[in-house]
């Protein structure tokens, strides 16, 4: 029976991953595991998978050149995540090995936490709540309305097209920002990125992270947004110049804003953003449910299932490099 190494440190394992999957994953192959209460290093992750004909990461593991290069058994490496920023693909088509990704299941997750977002900024709920548990009777202010205001969706990928829709059934004005992408639905307005900033209430960043987005949020974008807008990230911190945002609500240029993640461990927020008092700031949870957890988790024991099998799995990035598959198909005699 093949090997299989899990590299969840053990909380993560329960959390990241699930007693259903790894049931799944069970019934496959032996599977090993990291029994350390932390993330491993590339030489720690080598030894430990020493053997083993896939690995199976979650997002924190890098995956270089040394460690393609230290494992020749190694015929498959799948990642637990939509992110594969951290693993060269290029040095494991070198050597063979076969890549693969999990798709987006924290699309509801992750838009459902939007709304609330944008609920919790425009109503002032946190503050209010927080006041309360400081034993405070916090004052009546006037709230805004999400029905009539317009969103500016800045990305208009699955995480943006659904958030759209949602937008949409709230009876909010929907406009998005999306060079490579067009809105499907005549009632979405599709402009560019200076004039979205200006007309938007809520400005919602859900592009991808790449060179091309790096701090394009920055002190001239939020120059053109409204005093009274909010600002909402769920991309990645890579999007965002943290100074320039910190200026913008220190000086009143925009009216607060919400963080799912930022520059910090992990993609979470950095601590200094997240304790201003105009930031409602948390540790990269919105696409933190069991729903969403489950789906990526059981799409690597699918892929698990078709490497073994000697097929290429869906997910796969490099497949046609994927040269030592060729062991699980034509095993030695």
């Amino acid at each position: 029976m093949a090997t299989v190494f899990l590299t969840h440190p053990p909380e993560m394992l329960r959390t990241y991953y699930g007693e259903r999957a790894l049931s799944g994953l069970r019934a496959l192959a032996e599977v090993r595991f990291n029994v350390l209460e932390r993330d491993l290093d590339t030489a720690e992750t080598i030894a430990a998978a020493r053997g083993c004909s896939i690995i199976v990461s979650h997002r924190h593991v890098p995956a270089d050149a040394e460690l393609f290069g230290g494992l020749p058994e190694l015929i498959a490496f799948c990642r637990c995540a939509v992110d594969i920023r951290t693993v060269d693909v290029g040095a494991a088509s070198k050597q063979g090995v076969l890549v693969t990704r999990a798709s987006a299941g924290f699309v509801p997750a992750t838009a459902e936490w939007v709304i609330g977002a944008m609920i919790a900024l425009g109503r002032g709920t946190t503050a209010a709540a927080e006041a309360y548990h400081r034993g405070q009777v916090p004052a009546g202010t006037m709230g805004h309305q999400l029905r009539g205001s317009t969103i500016g969706v800045i990305g208009y990928g699955q995480i943006g097209r659904y958030l759209c829709e949602l937008a949409l059934a709230l009876g909010m004005r929907v406009v998005i920002c999306d060079p490579y992408a067009k809105a499907v639905s005549a009632t979405i307005v599709q402009v560019p990125l200076p004039e979205l900033l200006a007309e938007s209430d809520y400005v919602v960043c859900a592009a991808l992270a790449t060179e091309e987005t790096e701090n394009l949020m920055n002190g001239a974008a939020f120059a053109r947004m409204r005093p009274t807008a909010f600002f909402v990230n769920v991309s990645r911190g890579n999007l965002v110049d943290e100074a320039a945002l910190e200026r913008a609500l220190d000086e009143g240029r925009i009216a607060g804003c919400a963080v799912d993640v930022g520059r910090a461990h992990d993609h979470q927020p950095t601590p200094e953003l997240a304790r201003h008092p105009k930031v409602i700031a948390t540790p990269h949870i919105a696409g933190l449910t069991p729903q969403a957890i489950e789906h990526q988790a059981l799409e690597t024991v699918e892929q698990v299932r078709e490497v073994l099998s000697g097929r290429i799995p869906k997910g796969a990035v490099n497949a046609e490099h994927a040269s030592r598959l060729s062991r699980l198909r034509n095993p030695p005699s």
